[in-house]
């Protein structure tokens, strides 16, 4: 019986791909966040090395160490993910208690349609007042 000791092999767009998934973030939202298309993330998602200039963009935009990214084996996967949500929770002014996931792009596009109707009510309002002016 022989164990292995070879050092396991890292996929860096594997990871990415897991912990975007583990964070419930879409292709698209990372995509935003990083200034690139969809298919340029997919594309990331899978190499097995990517440039560290584009590993440190990835881990500012989903919030993780550069580490997790690099170093993440199939093995230590859902070690480094429990892990990393059980301080996650107690680090900082900005954590999140409540583990809120949204897609920004949704509502960001919410926000435009209110937006978009606020306008619209505001320009019939300002219609009738200047009915109401010159009729007087």
């Amino acid at each position: 019986m022989s164990i292995d000791t070879a050092p396991k092999k890292v996929h860096q767009g594997r990871n990415i791909k897991r912990l975007r998934e583990m964070l419930g973030i879409k292709q698209e939202s990372l995509a935003f966040d990083l200034g690139v298309s969809q298919a340029t993330v997919s594309d990331y998602e899978q190499k097995e090395a990517l440039d560290d200039k584009i590993l440190e963009k990835v881990s500012i935009a989903l919030k993780i160490p550069i580490e997790a990214i690099k170093n993440m084996t199939d093995e230590t996967t859902n070690n480094y993910i429990n892990t990393f949500y059980d301080n996650s929770q107690q680090s900082g002014f900005f954590s999140n208690p409540i583990n809120c996931n949204f897609n920004p792009i949704d509502k960001i596009v919410e926000l435009y349609c209110e937006k978009e109707e606020l306008y619209k009510k505001m320009i019939k309002d300002r219609d009738e007042l200047i009915e109401k002016l010159s009729k007087k």
